[in-house]
């Protein structure tokens, strides 16, 4: 007795089901965490109004009132780049040193240790946030500037340039303020060291009402060579300030290595 063939199977090879447990790329953990913080700090009125209002009424006030002397020309030509500096240390700096101390404080950051995103991951991901708050923040101040007045002119991407290292400065220092300190301790910092700044940076109140040992010194802040930098190149057209790009490159390095060193979760 013969037994027929059996019929040659039509199905492709076996389908490999074994699990392939991983992490997904980096730049996706970092993506997915920037719009975590972009939404939590949109929703947060106490950062909305350090952000977005005071560098708005400052600039209105000391633009439409004789308060102060700030030299020849229009008052908002010398207010509008000092208060676009302030709207970037109050993002990357006081609002996020805040706002990171408390996520530390309430377990927030414990829980994301425990998740495959790193320091550096967290870092970044918080820096494109402050980066997407700042066009907020820039759209805002500038079409207030503009209706007040203002002419800028000059390089738009030198004034890029200067934004962006010093949002790495500040963002960099706020970290490692947030990240090395208990919550109320950097709430209490983070403010005296805003309110320092908006008085001696040269926001504001002209650097050269201060003697000149004085404001050379100042002149090494980053907030000073942030609004001293914009003002060279939107209200005296300058194509390159080496010097203030030179000064806020140092800073940035120096905030955004001190941060990923020392930044602890808990």
């Amino acid at each position: 007795m013969t037994t027929a063939e059996p019929a040659p199977s039509s199905a492709g090879p076996p389908l490999d089901l074994s699990p392939a447990p991983g992490a997904v790329p980096l730049p996706r953990m970092i993506l997915a965490q920037a719009g975590y913080e972009l939404r939590t700090l949109l929703r947060n009125g106490e950062q909305l109004l350090l952000t977005m209002i005071i560098p708005v009424v400052l600039l209105a006030l000391f633009g439409g009132t004789s308060l102060l002397d700030l030299g020849p020309g229009p008052r908002v030509d010398f207010l509008a780049p000092g208060v676009l500096a302030l709207a970037v240390m109050s993002t990357a700096f006081t609002g996020q040193a805040i706002g990171t101390g408390f996520e530390r404080r309430y377990g927030v950051l414990k829980r994301l240790g425990a998740t495959p995103l790193p320091r550096s991951g967290l870092i970044a991901a918080k820096t494109l946030t402050v980066l997407a708050v700042e066009a907020l923040q820039a759209a805002v101040i500038c079409a207030v500037a503009l209706a007040m007045g203002w002419s800028p002119h000059g390089d738009p991407v030198s004034a890029l340039a200067l934004i962006l290292l010093g949002t790495a400065a500040f963002s960099g220092f706020g970290l490692l303020m947030a990240g090395t300190l208990r919550a109320e301790a950097t709430l209490a910092a983070a403010n005296l060291v805003y309110v320092l700044l908006l008085a001696v940076g040269g926001v504001v109140f002209p650097l050269e009402r201060f003697p000149s040992e004085v404001r050379s010194a100042l002149e090494l802040l980053p907030i000073s060579a942030l609004a001293e930098g914009l003002r060279d190149v939107l209200q005296h057209g300058a194509a390159f300030p080496g010097g203030p790009l030179l000064v806020l490159a140092v800073w940035a390095a120096a905030g955004l290595a001190l941060a990923a060193r020392f930044f602890r979760w808990e």
